[in-house]
């Protein structure tokens, strides 16, 4: 008994003291932020007092606000009155517009696509009209995002446009009423090969389970698909709980999809899969690549846990954060962080160092004794680390340097946008060929139009000789370099012939979009996309498949 009383007298001791820390933590913490809060206000003030010039009071928090947030991750943001609207188009992938795609071009904006069934392509709005006038303000000088603004507004309110097209003397003017734009988490869908369905996801905004879903049981019952092939690249996520949907659609209920865990415990999440599945045998192939994350990387990442389907392409993103929107006052928000997700293997797709990664934001490539090992269902072994690494890796295609100037210098698009004027119709889309006479036509057009640039080589010289001069030994080395700079000089006219093909799935792409649309674009990728060979190469060959499957494939 006497024992028993002293445990009891221990134990009271122990908690009064563990109160008393985590108190004086708290009043500690709490000070610190009064203190915090009372300084930055202080400063604010006396700024405003002593400042040599006028300060712009809400600019200037706003300022404090993003650097403040950017010292904790990327994807903790401060949303203004002024952005709820963008934030909510994030969230629905719907806004009030007039549902076109413009594009800065020198001092003006031209509509570069305008989207099928709204009221930009209703109201006769064409790809390659130069915007001169929005509601009579001219809008020479603007940037894309203010005239964006002055498209967008109120659905069922007017706007008056004025452009100039292409061969017409005189300005035009539409008048264009604004409709409720919802950007399609769908653009596409259809047969590849003899029996393989295939969707196109680009966002998972609200309703992408339904839509999914739909679009997938519309493939087997009208089309009889056999084999399915979800597109995820570059779909850059959205809602969680879409993901998990989307997942649904190939798993029984009752299956982890995902679990969340932050510094809140009681806010820890498990979505599991609510609903019956709409196959759960058909073989599945997801396509990703680097611009695929978060959300996609959830499906992804299930998917593979599971060894449900076989993952192709390049590795995802790497975003395994999880964002709330929290209310603040005068109508603004803030994103903040609030959590990991985990997907059922255990691991966590977030980069190790979120701070660090490649120009295009994805992560870098992560050394191997930083990852740790996780196992799928059926025994295969994944890593953490940094995105979702497919089980059939393809290399990214690499477009030529004349390509890419062609486009960058809009020659592609406008000799489209003439060819489209010349010809009234064309076949379908992926039918529509670029024949030699039309290609030889798109080089007279660019003859003598600046379309310039540099190979990765000369670059590379180049950077030798700034080195060189740098440390003094340039002088020793002048003829080489120079002999080496003559030989190494491009021939335009040459790289014309040597990246033919290139540059006419260019051509092909861009004009049969002035007839077909986001549609007719998609449709001509699929005919020039590697990844979708390589599934449909996998989906073909039971054996491959299913030893992808078991851990036990090796590449012929």
């Amino acid at each position: 008994m006497k024992y028993l009383k002293k445990i009891q007298k221990a134990f009271v001791i122990l908690f009064l003291t563990s109160s008393l820390i985590f108190s004086a933590s708290y009043i500690n913490n709490f000070f610190e932020i009064s203190k915090s809060l009372d300084i930055f206000a202080t400063l604010f003030k006396q700024l405003h007092v002593y400042y040599v010039e006028d300060i712009n009071s809400g600019e200037l928090i706003k300022t404090a606000i993003d650097k403040m947030l950017e010292s904790l991750d990327p994807y903790t943001n401060y949303i203004s009155e002024d952005e709820i609207e963008d934030f909510r188009f994030m969230t629905t992938g719907q806004y009030g517009g007039i549902g076109a795609l413009i594009q800065n071009r020198e001092e003006y904006i031209v509509i570069s696509e305008p989207y099928f069934g709204y009221p930009a392509q209703k109201a006769g709005l064409l790809a390659g009209d130069k915007i001169i006038e929005v509601n009579g303000v001219n809008i020479r000088g603007m940037s894309s995002s203010d005239v964006r603004n002055m498209l967008r507004g109120q659905p069922q309110t007017a706007i008056k446009i004025k452009v100039e097209r292409l061969n017409i003397e005189n300005m035009l003017e539409f008048e264009v009423i604004r409709e409720d734009v919802k950007i399609e988490n769908i653009p596409y869908t259809g047969v590849v090969g003899d029996d393989i369905g295939y969707i196109k996801l680009s966002g998972f905004t609200e309703n992408a389970g339904r839509e999914t879903k739909d679009a997938f049981m519309k493939l087997k019952d009208e089309k009889g698909i056999k084999k399915i092939i979800l597109d995820l690249r570059g779909n850059g996520g959205g809602l969680l709980n879409e993901a998990v949907n989307i997942v649904n659609i190939f798993f029984e209920r009752g299956n982890l999809i995902v679990s969340t865990k932050g510094k809140i415990v009681e806010r820890n999440t498990r979505h599991l899969s609510l609903n019956p599945a709409v196959d759960t045998l058909i073989p599945l192939v997801v396509l990703i690549d680097r611009g695929s994350a978060s959300a996609s990387e959830i499906v992804a990442g299930a998917i593979q846990d599971y060894d449900r389907g076989v993952i192709i392409g390049q590795r995802s993103f790497g975003k395994g954060l999880v964002q709330n929107v929290v209310p603040l006052s005068y109508n603004s928000k803030l994103k903040v962080t609030v959590a990991k997700y985990y997907i059922p293997s255990g691991r966590c797709i977030q980069a190790i160092n979120y701070a660090v990664r490649d120009e295009d934001g994805s992560v870098i490539k992560i050394p191997d004794s930083l990852k740790v090992a996780f196992k799928t269902r059926a025994g295969r072994t994944v890593y953490d680390g940094g995105g979702i690494e497919p089980d059939v890796f393809v290399e990214p295609y690499r477009y030529s340097n004349i390509g890419t100037s062609l486009i960058t210098k809009h020659l592609i698009f406008d000799y489209a946008t003439k060819f489209f004027f010349e010809h009234p119709t064309i076949s379908e889309a992926r039918n529509f060929e670029i024949t030699d006479g039309m290609y030889n036509d798109f080089v007279a057009f660019i003859n003598g139009k600046d379309y310039d640039y540099k190979t990765d080589t000369e670059q590379m010289l180049e950077l030798l000789k700034e080195t060189a001069i740098e440390e003094k030994y340039f002088e020793q080395i002048t003829s080489e370099y120079e002999q080496l700079n003559r030989s190494l000089a491009h021939n335009k006219e040459e790289d014309l012939i040597t990246f033919k093909d290139e540059i006419k799935y260019f051509l092909k792409s861009e004009i049969v979009s002035r007839y077909y649309y986001q549609t007719g674009r998609i449709e001509v990728a699929l005919l020039f996309d590697s990844e979708i060979t390589k599934a449909i190469e996998i989906l073909n060959n039971q054996e491959a498949y299913s030893e992808i499957l078991k851990g036990t494939y090796t590449a012929h």
